[in-house]
């Protein structure tokens, strides 16, 4: 069973890619194009407290991720952030920056905060519809690096 991370964003229907101790997946709400969430499996809420198992996946997940997002969004930076205020649950926030915007399916995605910190309030909220298709995209590409 997934974990309420996990859930609240939005699994199944926007996981990208899944190894024994992480998922990848799309945020409904993307305050810029590609913004994802890879969240632990493991039952813990302190980042020291993984297993080796999931510290040795993280790897190979932000090697995936990295060239996802490069080939989908071609961002200029990336950050990752660890943001378990109101999700406990490890997890991190990906966010693709990048000068400009990025277009997709008649959507317009914005980088409101470049070049400064992410503006996460600042989003395109994505339908259900809209956030399984790009996720299914996305999942093939992840499948076929």
């Amino acid at each position: 069973m997934p974990n309420p991370t996990a859930l609240k964003f939005a699994w199944p229907r926007s996981r990208i890619a899944e190894t024994a101790s992480w998922t990848v997946q799309l945020r409904p709400k993307q305050p810029t194009f590609g913004s994802l969430v890879v969240v632990c499996k493991e039952p813990v809420t302190a980042f020291s407290a993984l297993s080796p198992q999931a510290f040795a996946e993280l790897r190979d997940i932000t090697i995936g991720v990295e060239r996802l997002l490069k080939a989908m969004v071609d961002y200029q930076r990336l950050n990752w952030l660890m943001l378990m205020m109101v999700d406990p649950d490890v997890h991190f926030h990906v966010i693709p920056r990048y000068e400009g915007v990025r277009h997709w399916d008649g959507l317009t995605f914005a980088d409101a905060g470049w070049p400064n910190p992410p503006a996460l309030t600042e989003a395109v909220s994505l339908d259900d519809g809209r956030l399984a298709q790009l996720a299914a995209e996305w999942a093939a590409a992840w499948q076929a690096r």
